[in-house]
C-alpha cells in the first residue's frame, strides 16, 4: 500500500477508530489475511471464516510487525491499532479502488494487464513478470489470486514505485469478471482461451465466452484487448470493445505475436521462432508442454502492448522460469524418478495438454499419469473422465491411477480401450494412494499428477517428493521401460 494513516483508511471505509487507535499511526505495507504472511507496516485484515476467526490472530500479526488491523468486532483488549468495519470484504475492495486511483494519479501511474482464459492464466501471468520485471518494478504474485479476495489484496501491494500490476481474474458465472474489473479497470486485457473449466457452473460454454469477454468490456478507448486469433470465440470478443485489439497465434502469420517451427525435445520442452512485426527470433523455454508456446505469445504480446522492447520480450521468455507452484512443477527424485506436479487445477483441455507433454516422456522413460477428479464440469463429467482415459491410452501412457469416485471413468477408459485391466489402476480413497504409487515406482520413470485444485493431488505430490526425495525404496524387481 502506498503510505496512508489509520485515520485516513476509516475516513475511507466509514468506519470506527477502536481501542487506543488515534488515527495517526501510518500503514505503508501490503494488506494481508493471513498473520503468518504479515510483515513490517501490513495492514491485517480480521476475517471470520467458518472454521477460523481471524480476530485470534491479531496478536500474531502485531509480533511480525503488522501497522493495523481491520476488525469487525471490538471484544477484546486490540494488540493493534483497528479499524471496525461492518464488511472487510467490501472494505478491501473499496480501499483497492482507492488505491489503484491515487495511483494512476501520480506522475508515474502503473500500466494494469489483466488477464483471464480457462486455461493458462497463471502460467502466463509468470511469464509475463519474467518479462516485465527486469523493466520495472512489477506485481504479479505467485500462485491464483484471482478471485473477489485475492484481487483486491494484489492491488493493495501498489508502492510508489510501482511500473506493472499484473492481475489474474477468474470467474465462476456471469458478472464475476465485471465485478472484478470495477475493482480494478485494465489498460490491457488479455484473453486466452475459453474452454470447459467449471463447464457445470456457467451451463454452457457460450456463457463462459460471455463471462471472459467482460473482461475486454472494461477497456476504455486507450486499452488494448490482446486475443488468441486461434481460438474463434476469443478472436470474435473484438467487437465487444473499442479498444485496440492485437492477436497472438501458433499459425496466423498476420497476428502481432506468432511462433514458427515450434519443436519439442526429450522433456517436453518448446522451442520457437517468435515473430513480431518485422522482427524474429529463437525462443527456448524451460517450461515443461507444448501447450506453454501459446501462453509466450500471449505474454509476449501484452508485453508489447505495455511498450516493451521486442529484445526485452526474447530476454524476458528465454529466461523465464517455473515459479507458481503445482503447475508442470518438475522435481528430480533418487532412482531416476521424476514427478510433475500439475494438479493445482484441471478441466479437459488443461488434462490433455499434460498427458501429451507425458506422452513425450514416455519416448525414453517409463510414465505413470496419476489423475484425479476434475471438479465442476456439470453433466458431461462421467463422459469427460471416461474419454480422458481413452486419451491416456491412446497416446501410450504406460500405468494411469485413477483417484476418486468421479475419477472411475478415466479407468474405465483405459480398459475399454485396451481391451483388459493392464496399466490401470483405481484408487478410491486419497490416503490410499502412496501406497499404490509405491508399487508402480521404477528407475527412468516420469509421473504426472492431475486434477483439480478440489481433489487433493497437488498435496499428495508434495507428500511423494518429500517421501520419495528423503527416502527413496524401489520395487526390487522393477526394470526399465524397453
Amino acid at each position: 500500500m502506498r503510505k496512508t494513516t489509520t485515520g485516513a483508511i476509516a475516513r475511507l471505509l466509514g468506519g470506527r477508530l477502536v481501542g487506543t487507535t488515534t488515527g495517526e499511526e501510518h500503514v505503508h505495507g501490503k494488506a494481508s489475511v493471513d498473520s503468518r504472511a504479515i510483515g513490517a507496516g501490513d495492514l491485517f485484515v480480521a476475517f471470520e471464516g467458518e472454521h477460523v476467526d481471524g480476530h485470534d490472530f491479531i496478536e500474531a500479526a502485531a509480533k511480525a510487525g503488522a501497522a493495523a488491523a481491520l476488525v469487525t468486532r471490538e471484544d477484546r483488549e486490540l494488540a493493534l491499532p483497528a479499524i471496525q468495519v461492518e464488511d472487510p470484504l467490501a472494505a478491501i475492495e473499496t480501499l483497492a479502488r482507492h488505491e489503484l486511483a491515487d495511483a494512476r494519479a501520480s506522475v508515474n501511474p502503473p500500466t494494469v494487464i489483466a488477464l483471464t482464459g480457462s486455461n493458462g492464466k497463471t502460467s502466463t501471468k509468470d511469464l509475463l513478470h519474467a518479462i516485465l520485471a527486469p523493466v520495472g518494478e512489477t506485481i504479479a504474485p505467485v500462485g491464483s489470486r484471482n478471485n473477489e479476495l485475492g484481487l483486491p489484496l494484489t492491488v493493495l501491494e501498489l508502492t510508489e514505485t510501482t511500473r506493472f500490476l499484473v492481475l489474474e481474474m477468474g470467474a465462476r458465472g456471469i458478472g464475476h469478471i465485471r465485478h472484478l474489473t470495477n475493482i480494478a479497470r485494465p489498460d490491457i486485457s488479455l484473453v486466452l482461451n475459453v474452454g470447459s473449466a467449471h463447464l457445470g457452473e456457467f451451463g454452457g460454454v457460450e456463457n463462459i465466452a460471455l463471462a471472459k469477454g467482460e473482461l475486454v468490456e472494461a477497456l476504455d478507448e486507450n486499452g488494448v484487448a490482446v486475443l488468441n486469433a486461434d481460438d474463434a470465440r476469443v478472436a470474435a470478443m473484438a467487437s465487444r470493445t473499442g479498444a485496440h485489439a492485437a492477436f497472438f497465434s501458433r499459425m496466423d502469420d498476420s497476428a502481432e505475436a506468432y511462433a514458427s517451427d515450434v519443436r519439442l525435445d526429450a522433456l517436453a520442452r518448446a522451442s520457437f521462432t517468435l515473430h513480431m512485426g518485422a522482427h524474429a527470433a529463437p525462443i527456448a523455454l524451460t517450461l515443461t508442454g507444448e501447450h506453454h508456446v501459446s501462453n509466450a505469445l500471449a505474454a509476449a504480446a501484452a508485453a508489447s502492448a505495455a511498450g516493451l522492447s521486442f529484445d526485452a520480450i526474447v530476454s524476458g521468455l528465454n529466461a523465464a522460469e517455473q515459479r507458481s507452484p503445482g503447475r508442470m512443477q518438475v522435481s528430480e527424485l533418487p532412482g531416476g524418478v521424476t514427478l510433475i506436479n500439475d494438479a493445482y487445477n484441471a478441466n479437459p483441455d488443461s488434462m490433455r495438454a499434460g498427458l501429451s507433454a507425458l506422452a513425450i516422456l514416455g519416448k525414453e522413460r517409463y510414465t505413470v499419469a496419476v489423475l484425479g477428479e476434475m471438479l465442476e464440469l456439470g453433466d458431461g463429467s462421467a463422459e469427460a473422465h471416461r474419454s480422458m482415459g481413452q486419451f491416456a491410452a491412446e497416446n501410450g501412457i504406460d500405468v494411469v491411477v485413477a483417484i476418486g469416485e468421479e475419477a472411475r471413468g478415466i479407468y474405465e477408459g483405459v480398459t475399454e480401450t485396451r481391451g483388459d485391466g493392464d496399466g490401470a489402476v483405481y484408487v478410491e480413497s486419497l490416503d490410499d494412494a502412496p501406497a499404490v504409487l509405491e508399487t508402480v515406482r521404477r528407475p527412468k520413470s516420469t509421473f504426472l499428477l492431475k486434477s483439480s485444485n478440489g481433489a487433493g493431488l497437488s498435496k499428495l505430490g508434495e507428500s511423494l517428493v518429500h517421501a520419495w526425495g528423503a527416502e527413496p525404496t524401489m520395487a526390487e524387481n522393477a526394470g526399465e521401460k524397453a
